[in-house]
């Protein structure tokens, strides 16, 4: 949530200045009135500003002072073991950074025998506190709170709104990810800068300015109609000339006449198809909890690089859904800095501080967390027949 991939989110302390000290309990007479009952929505008290400051902690700072999965990480994370009632989680796909992760982590992990997922798109509103969502939610909570006998019991495990370019479509599945998934490596050729079915035969590689846009690997145009729907995950070798660097991964899908192809996800109009995100001196791996499909990074310890040493970079990439038409291609975007649709869209929103220009408010541009003089060198991208950088992909046949 706080760190993604071991890099800061700037959103938690964006978001605790405009949507937390506004209505912060003691504002009193001056924080704002109820539209409804016109009452006042910070108490009835008005105190000065050093006894409210008093009153809360600095989260930013306060995240920004733990960059590992410490004790202070910890006491605020759920123990998925211990998690046994019943349980129905409802994810969207477009709200990369936030809710997603938790959704479908919770419904992995939880040691609950009856558990449920839904997953779906535009903005997670509009599903879940709307008639669709809310009856759901309703059937959910009435089997097991009220005791009706409303067939929740035979609901599938999973449903799926399955995105397509102009609609969803409501799917069933037994379990998550899809068992009948076909894992398919796209490996990139930096000679070409190619998504290609094999690594390159020869040795190769591409640099780029650490903080800057890096590179894009582009497959040839899909022979039919292809479904993705699951998590992804890219295993880069990689090289810097300083002690670190982070790695902001994005899928891509882009039209026959090479637009990119968006969507409009929980905040952002312009959403890419997924993102991941990595440190590299946080690619310490969890062997027992890692797949090949979903990387899990322990964070409870710094590796940091040896300037122009090659290392294996094992990427998370959120879970997405899109069925890709013939004729377009799949992209993988290897960047120094958070995805940009376009330098300027306009779109803004007034509880968040910044342009709405591809990643919503789930920035990581805090220099405090990415000092040039670490994180400011030149990026090698390396691939070959010995090292394999591809992106895995979920390749979803029809039943």
């Amino acid at each position: 949530m706080t760190h993604h991939g071991g890099i800061l989110s700037t959103f938690w302390a964006n978001w605790y200045d405009m949507q937390v000290k506004t209505v912060q309990y003691g504002l009193g007479e001056r924080g704002p009135r109820s539209r409804v009952t016109g009452e006042l929505v910070c108490g009835d008290e008005t105190l000065p500003d050093k006894e409210l400051q008093r009153n809360r902690c600095d989260f930013g700072d306060d995240i920004l002072a733990h960059p590992l999965d410490d004790d202070y990480h910890r006491a605020r994370s759920p123990v998925w073991e211990r998690i046994t009632v019943p349980l129905f989680s409802a994810a969207n796909w477009g709200g990369q950074g936030l809710h997603p992760r938790g959704n479908f982590e919770g419904f992995v992990r939880a040691a609950s025998k009856d558990k449920w997922l839904e997953a779906h798109g535009i903005e997670h509103w509009t599903h879940f506190y709307t008639d669709y969502g809310v009856s759901l939610q309703k059937r959910f909570f009435a089997y097991y709170l009220k005791g009706e006998k409303n067939g929740w019991n035979g609901q599938p495990r999973v449903q799926l709104q399955v995105r397509h370019l102009d609609r969803f479509v409501e799917r069933h599945e037994k379990e998550w990810p899809i068992a009948r998934t076909r894992w398919t490596k796209y490996y990139l050729d930096p000679a070409s800068h190619a998504l290609a079915a094999e690594p390159p035969r020869r040795a190769a590689s591409v640099s780029y300015a650490a903080l800057g846009d890096g590179a894009t690997f582009l497959s040839v145009p899909l022979e039919h109609e292809t479904e993705i729907t699951g998590p992804l995950a890219a295993r880069l070798f990689v090289s810097s000339s300083t002690v670190d660097a982070d790695f902001f991964v994005v899928f891509r899908v882009f039209s026959p006449d090479m637009r990119e192809v968006v969507f409009m996800g929980a905040i952002d109009p312009h959403t890419p198809i997924a993102q991941g995100w990595l440190r590299a001196s946080h690619r310490k791996l969890d062997p027992g909890l890692s797949t090949e499909y979903r990387p899990y990074h322990s964070h409870d310890e710094p590796q940091p690089l040896k300037p122009g040493e090659v290392v294996q970079l094992d990427v998370e990439i959120w879970p997405t859904s899109i069925v890709v038409p013939a004729g377009h291609r799949v992209a993988l975007t290897v960047r120094g800095r958070d995805y940009e649709w376009q330098k300027s869209t306009g779109a803004r929103l007034s509880n968040f501080k910044n342009e709405l220009r591809g990643c919503g408010p789930f920035l990581h541009d805090d220099p405090r967390d990415r000092p040039a003089a670490v994180f400011g060198g030149k990026v090698t991208i390396h691939a070959g027949p010995e090292r394999g950088s591809y992106v895995l992909v979920p390749v979803v046949p029809k039943r």
